[in-house]
């Protein structure tokens, strides 16, 4: 808004995100951003006068993809704004969730060696539970879990899920079907299905990733999470014999698999029923057909348990504050 509470401009958590993946740090100032949104989204900013019934407000998110709304008074100076977790608290229009549960765990040893590593406790309770807590959170309330190594602990502790307000069901594996294998076994989804690894510990928003999966019209949306690289020496760059110049412990970025993906319901088609299948060789699968495949970056807390100092990472985490998830 200018000086005089007028609108000049929205940006969305997708713009954020975007922007993101373009290189922008977060404590850059919000004109920097603008000026790359203004590139791809140059319309008038969506809102609406204040006192619109919800109804109307739900039928203008919706046409827009927004989850919030500036409201105007009679002068269009923004007075409020709507948002449509408070319009429709705890909905997440009915996706489901697939958690994959059923690895070894085996660079946890001797942790593992009697516990599956997503049922390994933070805090005072399992890790799968944080995890299943966050999504009900989330108002995902369809919930299944894909089983291969002592599937009874997880069967017994959760059930049905109904003491957990959820509905979980069970995908057991006899042979271990990769990252997506257990994926081409459900056939009751319409949706976008929520693919989690059984072994991450997240704030991540899943209403704005579900946005951004719908923004883009994708096929696949895989979060991704910036990784930082620094080498420990001087880097010398050279053409030929001639020195061109030494970099002094450069730091390079990428982004990684976060395991953390949300599926169209239509690429049921690209997956096999009862063979070995990971995730990359659905998105390469995807891509090779034209499929729109996007990523999504976390810039929430995130942490993946695969190691013996990550465990004890999270456990510190917790005590602090920032693993603890399940937010209401």
């Amino acid at each position: 808004m200018d000086k005089d509470f007028r609108l000049t401009a929205t940006i969305t958590d997708g713009d954020i995100r975007r922007a993101i993946l373009s290189g922008l740090q977060l404590d850059e100032p919000v004109g920097k951003l603008l000026e790359t949104t203004e590139q791809v989204n140059r319309r008038k900013p969506i809102t609406a006068p204040k006192g619109t019934p919800t109804p109307d407000l739900l039928i203008l998110m919706q046409e827009f993809r927004l989850r919030q709304v500036p409201l105007l008074d009679a002068a269009g100076l923004v007075v409020d704004m709507a948002f449509l977790e408070d319009l429709l608290p705890g909905q997440v229009s009915g996706i489901q969730a697939l958690i994959m549960a059923g690895g070894f765990g085996q660079r946890l040893r001797p942790l593992t060696e009697d516990t599956p590593k997503p049922m390994l406790p933070v805090g005072d309770r399992p890790l799968l539970a944080i995890i299943l807590e966050q999504l009900r959170c989330s108002g995902i309330r369809t919930t299944r879990i894909s089983t291969h190594y002592k599937p009874e602990q997880i069967s017994n502790y959760f059930g049905d899920g109904a003491g957990f307000g959820l509905d979980i069901q069970y995908v057991h594996e006899d042979e271990p079907l990769g990252t997506a294998g257990a994926v081409g076994r459900l056939q009751d989804w319409t949706k976008p299905l929520l693919v989690m690894n059984g072994d991450i510990l997240t704030r991540l928003d899943f209403r704005s990733m579900l946005m951004f999966h719908q923004e883009h019209s994708a096929a696949l949306t895989m979060a991704v999470r910036k990784y930082d690289t620094q080498v420990p020496y001087g880097v010398v760059e050279a053409n030929g014999c001639s020195v061109i110049r030494v970099l002094e412990k450069p730091k390079s970025s990428c982004f990684i698999n976060a395991g953390v993906y949300l599926l169209s319901p239509d690429v049921r088609r690209y997956l096999p029923k009862s063979t070995r299948f990971d995730m990359t060789d659905l998105i390469e699968a995807l891509i090779a057909n034209g499929r729109e495949v996007v990523s999504f970056p976390i810039h929430e807390y995130w942490l993946d348990i695969g190691q013996p100092a990550d465990y004890q990472k999270a456990q510190a985490d917790l005590k602090k504050g920032f693993a603890n998830v399940a937010t209401a």
